[in-house]
């Protein structure tokens, strides 16, 4: 991915929050065969965690091999009438991540543990309350998938949030945002608030 400087993030804390955000990435092999997966973060080992439908045949080509993890952020499009400054075109904002790295399958206990991280992070009752995802269950369905890990070797972060225009500009994008007041442009104003970036301030 092109990252100019002007759009480069690089604090650790922040690419965590934005990958945990938005967890549900793309990852690319070599023959650009893609896959849309969760994928878990775990900061100790720096590694990415997830796994496949044993059906999708994916996995076969991602073992031992180099793969690129895509994590897309909010977007929206930036109207030139937002400006202070003229002439101006349209453009979109948009934040992503993208990681390269080797991928390794795991041992069937492995896959466990990266199924309960995943668990643990968007509904940790279920570890507690068996009654809906029982073990015997999990276990059963297990078999139908294959985890793997993947390490992390390099990290594009970029955050184009027109943080490069003037302070007028950019008040301008944060009022147009505002007022369009759609999902979309109100998670892009989010994120801005987030990293700090494009609002003018």
């Amino acid at each position: 991915m092109d990252v100019p400087d002007k759009w480069k993030f690089t604090d650790k804390e922040q690419i965590i929050t934005f990958i945990e955000n938005n967890a549900f990435a793309t990852l690319v092999s070599a023959s650009l065969e893609a896959s849309r997966l969760p994928l878990y973060y775990d900061a100790e080992k720096n590694q990415l965690l997830g796994h496949f439908a044993r059906n999708n045949r994916h996995w076969q080509e991602v073992a031992n091999n180099r793969c690129l993890a895509i994590f897309d952020g909010a977007h929206h499009y930036i109207s030139p009438s937002w400006y202070q400054s003229v002439p101006a075109v349209p453009t979109w904002n948009y934040a992503s991540i993208h990681i390269q790295g080797t991928i390794h399958l795991l041992e069937v206990d492995a896959t466990q543990q990266a199924l309960n991280l995943l668990l643990q992070k968007y509904e940790p009752r279920l570890l507690c309350d068996r009654t809906i995802v029982s073990q015997d269950y999990q276990e059963k369905l297990a078999k139908g998938i294959v985890g793997f890990a993947m390490d992390v070797e390099h990290i594009d972060a970029k955050a184009k949030l027109g943080q490069h225009r003037s302070i007028a500009d950019q008040q301008g994008v944060v009022a147009g945002l505002s007022q369009n007041n759609t999902p979309a442009s109100q998670a892009l104003l989010g994120l801005m608030k987030q990293l700090n970036l494009g609002l003018g301030s």
